[in-house]
């Protein structure tokens, strides 16, 4: 089996995660604007913009458009990713990748930065070959699920089965403490199942990708072997295409990076 490169550090508190992630962000920094939108997200701050996938449901308490950030720090607004209000939790991951996923930071940790149309920053594509005929998991049906499946012994967990290839998320217990390589999407760190998949899949090589997805030291603490996410690189392109605008501004304000441990 192939194991992960790193040794997790135990979270004996399942809080511990995003306490570490929020207590990373410095104190002081001003946020001056955000967006909430159907799909996606974002918080501009003094430090840069941050993105994250929008995820609906959970707790009904108020909801992230009353947030008013004119009057909040960025560590304060990057707190509410542990709200069980997943919108509001949703805006908290925005507020992380404010500071975490800035290009200048990425670089400096020696993260690959590209533009969208190329596979170099897809960990879907550079594990292919390297994972060829194990057992592979992906939590979240993936665009590239299906070409996965003729090269591995495949699972996609998904809340929504709507696919032949797709096993109820439930499943994650019998099934994901015998995978070799497990993708999970960014957005488990909004709904906080990212905690316990994580455990379960300590001894796999572990990948977290997506516009959610948050290069922070203490997910590579906690065993994250690769981050593969997206950075804005044009704030006022990357605003308008999250706002409704075409693929093409999406492509000129938003790059994807991959981070590895």
């Amino acid at each position: 089996m192939q194991t992960s490169n790193n040794t997790a550090e135990p979270m004996n508190n399942p809080w511990d995660l995003y306490d570490r992630m929020i207590a990373g962000v410095p104190k002081g920094i001003a946020v001056k604007d955000i967006c909430i939108n159907i799909h996606w997200c974002y918080v501009e701050a003094e430090c840069g913009m941050g993105i994250s996938y929008t995820v609906g449901g959970g707790a009904k308490t108020r909801t992230a458009n009353e947030v008013d950030p004119y009057h909040m720090e960025l560590r304060e607004l990057a707190a509410l990713a542990k709200s069980w209000d997943f919108t509001q939790a949703s805006l908290g991951i925005a507020a992380l990748n404010a500071w975490y996923a800035r290009a200048d930071r990425l670089s400096s940790l020696g993260a690959s930065i590209g533009g969208n149309a190329s596979h170099d920053n897809d960990p879907f594509y550079k594990l292919a070959d390297r994972f060829a005929g194990k057992n592979v998991c992906v939590v979240g049906h993936f665009p590239h699920v299906a070409a996965m499946a003729s090269k591995c012994n495949l699972t996609v967990l998904e809340r929504n089965c709507d696919s032949y290839l797709d096993t109820p998320d439930s499943a994650c217990e019998f099934i994901m403490p015998q995978q070799d390589l497990v993708y999970m999407t960014g957005t488990t760190l909004t709904n906080k199942t990212a905690v316990r998949l994580l455990q379960l899949s300590k001894n796999a090589y572990s990948v977290i990708v997506g516009p959610s997805a948050v290069p922070a030291p203490a997910l590579i603490q906690a065993g994250v072997n690769i981050i593969a996410g997206s950075t804005v690189v044009n704030t006022e392109y990357a605003k308008k295409a999250i706002k409704g605008g075409t693929k093409d501004l999406w492509r000129a304000g938003i790059n994807q990076f991959m981070l590895e441990s």
